[in-house]
């Protein structure tokens, strides 16, 4: 792979991002190699002017890691313009994938001048704010499915939108067994999950991904927000309507979806 057809290929899916069009399926050279796909991500991120505001740990599920052969999950940069309030309004077509119910933190902007190893046990020293948030899941091609990991990183960590519900100051809570549901109140769809479901944690998560960028020398210099991973599986949307998150001891999280 060269870096003019890397930039080509960027520069349509970038297009694609900031005008909700879509694209051909992408070449099995940027999704089969995941070396490849996060050098296609990196490239894409150089062209979005959208601000960065957090990070999503994808690829959460332990069982899929597995299956696909990967050693661990990735890493993506959330823009602001793809995370709303809770209850806002999400368009959806035959490309979205699903819907996910996740744990979210805001890290202090310490974080970035703080130079020991994030770990379980420190970790509550960077952390601000925690609560429920519901991602949509789907590409900016004209494809379904997941079939590896770099399906997922190269397009963007196939993040449509993030809806963010009423955050509360961190506390201690058992993250590693919080009970979820996510349904439509309209067609009565239910998914019932675990926070456990999420890299055994959300905390491991958020401490996997905050050891992650501090390697990589990322530094937004503000606050951020950190999407974990899903704690349901992505449940596809049989029907448009309501969508109503609850997370044991963390609150609850609505989002419009229309088709």
């Amino acid at each position: 792979m060269n870096n003019i057809e890397l930039q080509n290929i960027a520069k349509k899916l970038v297009s694609a991002f900031n005008n909700g069009t879509f694209i051909a399926p992408l070449s099995d050279k940027f999704t089969k190699n995941t070396k490849n796909a996060k050098l296609l991500l990196q490239e894409c991120q150089l062209l979005i002017s959208s601000p960065i505001i957090g990070f999503k740990a994808g690829g959460t599920g332990k069982a899929a890691l597995k299956q696909w052969n990967e050693p661990e999950p990735f890493y993506a940069p959330i823009f602001k313009k793809n995370v709303l309030k809770s209850n806002g309004s999400v368009k959806i077509n035959k490309y979205t994938l699903g819907i996910e119910l996740e744990v979210f933190f805001q890290i202090k902007k310490s974080f970035f001048s703080n130079n020991k190893k994030i770990t379980e046990k420190n970790v509550s020293s960077v952390i601000n704010y925690v609560g429920p948030c519901i991602e949509i899941v789907g590409y900016r091609q004209k494809k379904k499915g997941v079939t590896c990991l770099g399906d997922l990183i190269s397009d963007f960590g196939a993040n449509v939108k993030f809806l963010v519900g009423k955050k509360q100051k961190f506390k201690k809570l058992p993250y590693e067994n919080l009970a979820t549901t996510l349904y439509n109140k309209k067609s009565g769809q239910t998914a019932n999950g675990n926070t456990k479901a999420v890299y055994d944690s959300p905390v491991k998560s958020l401490v996997w991904l905050l050891n992650k960028i501090k390697k990589d020398g990322v530094n937004l210099n503000k606050e951020f927000l950190v999407f974990t991973g899903s704690t349901v599986g992505v449940v596809p949307i049989q029907k448009a309507g309501l969508f109503k998150g609850e997370i044991k001891s963390l609150g609850s999280v609505q989002a419009q979806v229309r088709n």
